[in-house]
């Protein structure tokens, strides 16, 4: 048993093919594909998209946030996979009264993501293809400091109405600053601060990242804002939100992209 960071205790069981698994985070579920135990999952949320071949005839147990614990429960499972950012509190303390194993996860910087892609494939019985992600990820993570020039100054947005971004304590703002980023927002609060346009025009970043997800960002917001910060429109940057914010499968290629994308910044190539 351990406690996790939401201070509520929680079990896991021993490792098994067999094993009965409820995943109610995307990143996970996908995850737990690539580990190849995909055949253990009985239940994902409605957000588990990822691999769709894979998700398609996995029973569906409601969303991120609200979950529907009586149908988890009722499919018995071994173990629920959570995590602190995209699940709440209150679902798992009811999964634990239930009495299911929880197992709660929130990495947030590359290394904190190695570490769960081993412990959970420890836990799935899956050791050895865990061990390949490992060393591929620390061989990214590797090659891409060796090679980092001077860092770019970046500001990564996530909403609009209103301008949202990130500060140092989340996984994208480490990705990216692993890859040679330099957060331009890092200590803004809370993690994810709102922000004016005035702001960011202030700030100066070299790059402004405008994700694809949770807000689908188009060149009209692009032009908008541009203009109401008083940047140029060719710092502006359309990213993709999956690849860079969700982090297990997607981690190594997350953090090739970013350091790709800095490449061309630096080169004055990007699009």
């Amino acid at each position: 048993m351990r406690v996790g960071e939401w201070g509520v205790w929680y079990s896991a069981p021993s490792a098994g093919d067999s094993m009965r698994v409820v995943s109610l985070c995307p990143s996970t579920t996908e995850l737990v594909f690539e580990l190849g135990a995909g055949a253990s999952l009985v239940g994902v949320t409605k957000f588990c998209v990822h691999p769709a071949g894979g998700v398609r005839c996995v029973a569906k147990v409601g969303g991120t946030k609200t979950p529907d614990v009586g149908a988890i429960a009722a499919l018995s499972p071994d173990v629920v996979l959570l995590n602190e950012e995209e699940n709440r509190v209150e679902d798992a303390r009811e999964l634990e009264r239930r009495g299911l194993s929880c197992r709660v996860s929130l990495p947030k910087t590359v290394l904190a993501v190695a570490r769960e892609i081993r412990e959970l494939g420890s836990l799935l019985g899956r050791d050895g293809r865990a061990a390949e992600l490992e060393a591929a990820l620390r061989a990214a993570l590797d090659a891409v400091s060796s090679r980092r020039a001077a860092p770019v100054r970046f500001a990564y947005l996530i909403w609009r109405k209103p301008w949202m971004t990130v500060n140092r304590d989340t996984y994208v703002s480490a990705l990216l600053e692993a890859a040679g980023g330099v957060n331009v927002f890092a200590d803004h609060e809370p993690r994810y601060p709102a922000v004016s346009a005035l702001e960011l025009g202030s700030a100066k970043p070299d790059a402004v990242l405008m994700s694809s997800e949770p807000f689908p960002f188009r060149p009209t917001h692009r032009d908008e804002l541009a203009l109401q910060a008083g940047l140029q429109p060719e710092r502006f940057h359309f990213v993709d939100g999956e690849l860079l914010s969700w982090h297990g499968a997607r981690t190594e290629a997350g953090l090739r992209c970013a350091a790709r994308l800095f490449e061309s910044i630096r080169s004055g190539t990007s699009d």
